[in-house]
């Protein structure tokens, strides 16, 4: 098969399309043909030698696909009401910048009914990570205020939707006027400009002095010290990056005082019950809403898979809205 390989640590342009053997699916797993590989930002990381695969799986970039099955276990398959020449999205550990991409069948959910294998193909990775961080550890309610950073990310816009779509109150960051009015087509209640406000106090000023409920943080750094400040009674503040560094000072004081939660996680290295938990909840309560459209993917840009040096440039630039994918 053909895969995108990096060929050594580095700048974009040492992601190369080479010949890897084909995969082969073992107990518990399926192997997909693949139509379209969505790009995340764990994908530059590896790329540069800064998040090496848990152990076990490929060293090939990619963490969510989309495509046909074509083989795997089938006792595992019909318990997962799933079979051979149905079209899946998955989230993988790796291996998904490939035309033949293994995933464990609890990872596997089918293509929401009207999307495209693009379309499909930009869901797992950042549906999996905003279920599992706002709504299982962030516990976020109906009728409460979600601060959403960097929301025209690809975590952003799923989670400004999500967020809206279980009726919670949606305030979102981004660094550009242009994003700001993204982030409101999207239903963001609030956009505010990072650039030229200061989120903690503009997110002050919009709840009433309250303070948001829950926060979305994917920058961590310096970050943390403003979002406990902005942060209401019980709230909750969701790490779920290190963008602005790892090191944070902040009130501790503020912590007890207003009983507050600090938590994060990362999803890659959890075990596959862990995400097909996530999965089964994904697909009843979730895949609905894509299905009628209430909740729909964003795509800023495709690329070619032999263009995903060029994929990689576009994330590095922070000038997209949404997923970027590669098609096979």
């Amino acid at each position: 098969m053909k895969a995108v390989e990096i060929t050594r640590f580095g700048a974009p342009e040492v992601l190369r399309l080479g010949e890897r053997p084909d995969p082969v699916a073992g107990p518990g797993e399926v192997l997909v043909r693949v139509a379209a590989s969505g790009v995340n930002r764990p994908d530059v990381l590896q790329r540069s030698g800064n998040y090496p695969p848990p152990p076990g799986a490929p060293d090939l970039p990619g963490l969510e696909i989309a495509g046909e099955i074509v083989a795997g276990d089938a006792q595992a398959m019909a318990q997962a009401g799933l079979q051979v020449g149905q079209s899946v999205c998955a989230l993988v550990a790796g291996g998904g910048y490939a035309q033949l991409c293994v995933a464990p069948v609890g990872q596997c959910l089918p293509v929401p009914q009207g999307l495209s294998a693009v379309e499909a193909a930009s869901l797992p990775e950042t549906f999996f990570t905003v279920w599992s961080n706002v709504f299982d550890r962030g516990r976020l309610q109906p009728g409460e205020t979600l601060l959403v950073q960097g929301g025209t990310s690809g975590i952003g816009v799923t989670a400004i939707q999500l967020g809206k779509a279980f009726g919670a109150r949606v305030i979102a960051t981004a660094g550009s006027d242009d994003k700001c009015a993204a982030c409101l087509q999207l239903g963001a209640d609030h956009a505010i400009n990072y650039r030229t406000h200061d989120f903690a106090e503009e997110a002050k000023k919009l709840t009433g002095g309250k303070g948001v409920d829950v926060v979305l943080d994917m920058v961590a750094g310096d970050y943390v010290a403003r979002e406990v400040e902005c942060l209401a009674e019980d709230g909750r503040l969701v790490i779920i990056a290190v963008q602005g560094g790892v090191k944070s000072g902040f009130n501790a004081g503020l912590v007890l005082r207003r009983r507050l939660v600090i938590t994060g996680s990362t999803l890659r290295p959890r075990p596959v019950a862990f995400k097909a938990a996530i999965a089964a909840s994904l697909r009843e309560k979730v895949w609905p809403l894509l299905a009628s459209r209430a909740v729909r993917p964003v795509v800023h840009k495709t690329f070619a898979a032999a263009d995903a040096a060029q994929a990689h440039e576009l994330m590095e630039s922070n000038q997209h809205i949404g997923k970027i994918v590669l098609t096979w």
